[in-house]
């Protein structure tokens, strides 16, 4: 059984609340707490020795990059982030300077975004540090864009470039908090994601939810730099196209707008925000499934991204 196999079956019989407005299944639950303004976003996250960080990591990027995994979350729900919550589970052997380290790199990046943090838990894990992040802040109601908004004949467009997150970024991110804020004042987003497990997968989710196809332009793709300077230097390594398709971590900003809105779109990023690159990759379509057109012609899309407990 693999991630979205256990999450499925887990999720199938959840008790629910009147509160709720968006459950499982999205980058953050929804909640209605009765102000006529504003909805309440609630989420969590964690990082694991060993799957999310090495041993020999700079502490403070490692809580940089638990904290900031569930900024990109909020950013994907184009909300703004208020308080969190923090559980530290540690081998009995830790050392108390590392923590310390990490403690300011999350609190750095929390006083960032103004985001309090509230407390939390600590326990002992054997071998291995776990941090886990609990998160809540709010969204504009009614511009909340969700996995499940994607229609027929929008445009998909993605944030950055992709691929070979592991070089660095992964630990050093920054979570597109305003660039998500400005896109649903600014322009009707259907549908939004942040990438954290490839490009492949996460467009898969909310082609699922939406029920609907796409069709990726394959010069389109925003090859990072990192992904092409690992193809070029190992034999062995992925092709550059297939690590932004596939690698993960990128936390950069899927969505889709309506197709009419596509080049305004791209002219007023170019103003708001002339050090981010923006890319239009594709469109959604009414057939189902994941197509890829070159000059060759389309193709299914084979690959897929970073799936916890893949099989073999």
């Amino acid at each position: 059984m693999n991630e979205v196999e256990l999450i499925e079956q887990l999720t199938r019989h959840l008790p629910g609340h009147p509160s709720t407005l968006v459950g499982a299944g999205d980058d953050c639950a929804v909640l209605d707490f009765g102000d006529p303004g504003r909805v309440v976003l609630f989420k969590t996250d964690a990082v694991v020795e060993g799957i999310h960080f090495e041993a020999g990591t700079d502490p403070a990027r490692v809580g940089h990059k638990a904290l900031a995994r569930c900024l990109s979350d909020v950013a994907a729900m184009a909300g703004t982030p208020t308080h969190a919550l923090v559980t530290l589970a540690v081998p009995a052997d830790f050392d108390a300077r590392y923590l310390e380290r990490l403690y300011a790199g999350l609190s750095e990046l929390a006083a960032k975004h103004g985001v309090g943090i509230v407390g939390g838990e600590t326990t002992t894990n054997p071998e291995r540090i776990l941090i886990s992040v609990a998160m809540l802040g709010t969204a504009v109601r009614g511009q909340c864009p969700l996995r499940s908004g994607a229609k027929p004949g929008d445009a998909v467009f993605v944030t950055g470039e992709l691929g070979g997150a592991r070089a660095g970024k992964h630990l050093d991110f920054e979570p597109r908090l305003a660039q998500a804020r400005w896109l649903v004042e600014h322009f009707p987003v259907h549908a939004m994601i942040d990438l954290s497990d490839g490009l492949a997968r996460d467009l898969r989710h909310v082609l699922k939810a939406s029920q609907v196809g796409a069709e990726l332009l394959d010069e389109a793709i925003p090859i990072s730099r990192a992904a092409r300077q690992t193809a070029r230097a190992s034999a062995g390594a992925k092709p550059a196209r297939v690590a932004a398709l596939t690698d993960g971590e990128d936390f950069e900003l899927l969505f889709t707008v309506p197709s009419r809105q596509a080049v305004p779109l791209l002219d007023a990023w170019k103003k708001a925000f002339p050090d981010l690159k923006l890319s239009c990759i594709g469109k959604i379509t009414a057939a189902p499934g994941l197509t890829l057109r070159n000059k060759q012609g389309r193709r299914p899309l084979t690959v897929d991204g970073y799936v916890h407990f893949q099989k073999p």
